[in-house]
């Protein structure tokens, strides 16, 4: 069964994803492996990745952790399979990799039609178990920008059809776990 977790900063995303996997991983025979999408640009964002990585090693030390910051469609469908769970997280900072990358050229809109349409394809096509996190920005004021507004967009619209293609969808408050789609 496939899962989308939202949610705003800090309010348990990647949390509820490993509850996810720590339930999956209690069957024998079964794996799970992380697709993390960040990319250490900066100070703050690299001890923010090292201590994701040693908060989950403490609560998940059997889960492995693939860096996936741009070809993340293609690695859905290498890692899937029946025994192993996939998470990914997030789904907002692999969107920020393509269309606001720090160095390079950001994603026109026909090659983002097509990297979400091959995301897509890739969930529906999982073998296993795939949660998916990511952040909803979508609640606030309308940004004053041009590329923001694109990105906001864009980002709301891959909520839609990757919700689409799960068969549960949490939004995380506070902690807490609100079912939208499906139940826990």
């Amino acid at each position: 069964m496939h899962e989308l977790v939202l949610g705003g900063c800090k309010s348990g995303k990647s949390r509820c994803a490993e509850r996810r996997a720590a339930d999956w991983l209690a069957s024998p025979g079964r794996s799970a492996c992380l697709l993390a999408t960040a990319l250490p640009l900066d100070a703050e964002m690299r001890e923010r990745i090292a201590r994701h990585r040693q908060d989950r090693a403490a609560r998940l030390p059997s889960v492995s952790a693939i860096e996936v910051p741009r070809p993340l469609p293609q690695v859905l469908r290498d890692m899937s399979a029946e025994h192993r769970m996939v998470m990914v997280d997030c789904l907002t900072l692999w969107l920020t990799n393509l269309m606001m990358p720090m160095e390079g050229e950001p994603i026109g809109d026909d090659a983002w039609a097509q990297q979400q349409a091959d995301l897509v394809d890739a969930l529906r096509g999982a073998r296993g178990p795939v949660v998916l996190v990511s952040n909803e920005i979508g609640l606030g004021v309308m940004p004053m920008g041009r590329e923001a507004r694109r990105f906001l967009d864009a980002l709301g619209l891959l909520h839609q059809r990757v919700a689409e293609a799960c068969a549960r969808v949490t939004l995380m408050v506070a902690g807490h776990e609100l079912a939208v789609k499906g139940r826990p």
